[in-house]
């Protein structure tokens, strides 16, 4: 019978072209697997089988788990105080092992041996078949609509099929069967029990890679695309920069009359491609990125990474597009959040930011109106800038000796440590478990303290929008904190 076993084993690896191992494997399983139909509850089996002399063994086995973690599966766990008692050097994760009788093969049902022998040669042919694929290192995958599968679309690419998931297609483009196709290969899922390349027509690495294979500048290395934002089927824009004077990165992408990025569009079922040039200086990427409305003056606010942009009312409605289209592709492609307003609106806001630095430097540095006005000419917006700009620069205003400007860094200073005082001061009001919790910094916690929210369940109460006004942090952030807030509630 192991004479047998082996010359079945040969005959099965020659036949199916796989390794002699893999239907070793194969075989082990199904003996493993006609062995726990013996046992009630869910047994760990494990059978080894010789590879030159076709014997082999079978072992009943528990895994060891860490004693507080208790017993999830009684029949083939067992915890590590109790494993140490039969091996003292036993670690969490190893296995021990009891030698049990062994099924005779003769009484395994030939057929479940069968199949499950056939499927892992098929899972050994496929993972091959996969491997052969991905080596040849092609990013974009071209294949035939094979089949419909739960409103997504399997492609085939030779013997490789690939899945198109509804998500990831186009919207409104109709594949039908037998249609050719070309996605971006998204990732590998070796754990899928169908196709395991996840395929892509919607995002944006797919249209980069269109540009690669229409532009050979790109692949030579002498353009390159810094980022690309999509409204997939409508309007997408990407960002080029050129690596030689000589090349123009945008007439280069579009092509003798068009060629290159009609190619490109026709691909992704009309879908208008702008064409930007990046630079280094975000607001000239911004004002790029906004085309083709024309900016009048662009602020940036490095701490929110955002920036304020006036247009004209002509162009307002070009630099927001169509249900908001342009200046979300904008902001996508640059990173940056961008606000679009008129003249007015920036005056008006301009204004009342004026207003509350110098109401600030009135109550706080206790000066009139015309020392905050001067402070506010010359560019100060905050009492860190007062108290701590080299002081050369303060004693360059002309409106200001020496001993004004000595005593108006004094009296910033002290307020500022009074607010840290009171800052502390706050901190302390909270419970330890919120002060600990994770995301949270002594500014954030005297925001909450001031609005009476002193322990973690205060937190966890609390709904994304409140935190948002208390704190002034994004809704992604303030989800964050809160969910972390939650985590005792699920733990218990």
């Amino acid at each position: 019978m192991n004479r047998e076993l082996l010359m079945l084993v040969d005959a099965i690896s020659r036949e199916k072209n796989v390794d002699r191992d893999v239907v070793f494997a194969a075989v082990e399983a199904a003996l493993a697997s006609a062995t726990k139909k013996l046992y009630e509850g869910e047994v760990d089996i494990r059978v080894s089988i010789d590879r030159n002399t076709g014997e082999y063994e079978t072992f009943r086995r528990w895994h060891v788990v860490p004693d507080e973690a208790g017993l999830q599966q009684p029949d083939s766990e067992i915890l590590l105080f109790e494993a140490r008692e039969q091996i003292p050097d036993i670690e969490v994760d190893d296995y021990i092992e009891e030698p049990v009788e062994s099924v005779p093969i003769g009484r395994i049902g030939a057929q479940a041996a069968k199949q499950v022998i056939l499927q892992k040669i098929r899972d050994a042919e496929r993972e091959q078949l996969l491997n052969d694929f991905l080596a040849r290192g092609d990013r974009i995958f071209v294949g035939t609509v094979k089949r419909m599968d739960k409103g997504d679309i399997i492609v085939e690419s030779g013997r490789v099929e690939g899945r198109l998931k509804r998500s990831e297609m186009i919207p409104k483009e109709n594949l039908r069967t037998g249609d050719r196709v070309r996605a971006v290969i998204l990732e590998v899922d070796r754990t899928a029990r169908g196709p395991q390349i996840m395929l892509s027509r919607s995002s944006p690495q797919f249209m980069i890679e269109l540009f690669h294979q229409e532009v050979p500048e790109i692949e030579q290395g002498l353009l390159e695309i810094k980022s690309c934002a999509r409204d997939p089927g409508s309007r997408a824009k990407i960002a080029v920069v050129s690596h030689d004077k000589r090349v123009d990165p945008i007439g280069t992408c579009v092509g003798v009359r068009g060629s290159r990025v009609n190619a490109v569009t026709n691909e992704l079922a009309g879908e208008r491609v702008d064409i930007v040039l990046w630079s280094e200086d975000p607001a000239q990427f911004v004002i790029g990125a906004l085309a083709p409305a024309n900016v009048q003056s662009i602020v940036v606010d490095e701490e929110r990474h955002a920036m304020d942009v006036v247009v004209d009312e002509e162009n307002l409605a070009i630099a927001i597009g169509r249900g908001g289209q342009n200046v979300r592709l904008a902001s996508e492609l640059t990173g940056w959040r961008i606000n679009i307003m008129t003249a007015e609106e920036s005056e008006a806001k301009q204004a009342e930011e004026t207003n509350a630095v110098r109401k600030l430097f009135m109550e706080k540095l206790d000066v009139d109106e015309e020392v905050a006005n001067i402070l506010i000419e010359e560019g100060f917006t905050s009492l860190e800038e007062v108290a701590y700009v080299p002081i050369q620069e303060m004693l360059e205003i002309e409106a200001f000796d020496e001993d004004t400007v000595n005593e108006l860094r004094t009296r910033a200073k002290d307020v500022l440590l009074t607010m840290e005082i009171a800052k502390e001061e706050k901190v302390e009001e909270v419970s330890q478990d919120l002060r600990d919790l994770e995301g949270l910094n002594a500014e954030l916690i005297a925001k909450l303290a001031d609005a009476g929210i002193h322990t973690r369940d205060d937190l966890a109460d609390l709904a994304v929008d409140e935190l948002v006004e208390i704190t002034g942090v994004d809704e992604a952030q303030a989800k964050t904190l809160i969910m972390k807030a939650r985590e005792h509630w699920f733990a218990a």
